[in-house]
């Protein structure tokens, strides 16, 4: 049976690179599927994404054969298993919009991950989670337990094996330990008012100054609070008949999207981070 793979990687960039990663690929017997590149004239990284089946040799041979090439070039790469699907771990309080919207997608085979637990510091959704017999964790926090609590959710992380963790309108605050141990695997959404509407109610604040567009931003968890390298962003029209109930509606609907593309894309393994930027091979 054929085996699939993709292959990641970011290097110096230097003559050759397309020609050399292909041609290995062909050494080893691999016959390219898909492929896209990316010369970053800014950093001087050059940035590619293959997918690849491979019946000659498994997934440890061609690591071993990878590791040689990439020390010839100074690659950091990666290389998964196609059929691999991606172990997640949500977090969430207490809306649910992103939550049900990427359940639903999992469910109907739309998102390459297999969700291992929610976890959240509400019990709002403990019966959704048991409608798709997934485990539910209830860690409540406050400023007095936060610590705890954060170093209770990152067991759950490590024991579920969770190469993703989506932060679905969870509303706490990460503290700089946590992120740096979740660095490039943890993605957060939000709606882009910020920096012009931070704090609570952000519609009701857009609605107030009358804003024409609304839109959302999904991101990689940093310790600079919602600064972290953008995925995907979205955007949706606003006019003067708008409530704002209807723009509430219609944010959540563009959150629940834009976050749907992100953790597809990542779970595909086409981001790549760029700095305080991303590649994304769409």
């Amino acid at each position: 049976m054929t085996q699939a793979y993709i292959l990641t990687l970011s290097c110096p960039d230097r003559l050759g690179l397309v020609h050399a990663v292909s041609g290995f690929l062909l050494e080893q017997g691999g016959n390219i599927e898909e492929a896209a590149q990316y010369n970053d004239p800014a950093t001087g990284l050059f940035f590619m994404r293959v997918q690849f089946a491979c019946d000659d040799k498994d997934a440890t041979a061609l690591k071993a054969a990878i590791t040689a090439l990439a020390d010839q070039y100074q690659m950091q790469w990666s290389l998964h298993s196609k059929a691999e699907r991606m172990k997640t771990v949500i977090m969430v309080s207490k809306e649910g919009h992103c939550l049900n919207d990427l359940l639903f997608r999992w469910k109907s085979g739309l998102l390459p991950i297999e969700i291992r637990a929610i976890v959240s510091n509400h019990r709002e959704f403990y019966q959704l989670a048991a409608s798709y017999n997934i485990p539910f964790h209830h860690i409540p926090v406050t400023a007095g337990t936060k610590a705890q609590a954060e170093e209770r959710q990152y067991e759950i992380i490590q024991e579920e094996g969770a190469e993703l963790v989506v932060l679905a309108r969870y509303m706490q605050v990460l503290s700089n330990d946590l992120c740096t141990k979740l660095s490039g695997r943890a993605i957060n959404i939000h709606h882009s008012f910020l920096p012009s509407f931070k704090g609570a109610k952000p519609y009701y604040q857009a609605h107030d100054r009358g804003v024409k567009l609304i839109g959302a931003t999904a991101h990689y968890v940093t310790a600079d609070l919602d600064e972290g390298p953008i995925i995907e962003q979205d955007v949706a029209r606003a006019d003067h008949t708008d409530t704002v109930e209807t723009l509430t509606a219609r944010g959540r609907d563009t959150e629940s999207q834009v976050l749907a593309r992100a953790v597809k894309w990542h779970s595909e393994r086409r981001v790549i981070l760029n700095g305080h930027k991303t590649v994304v091979f769409r």
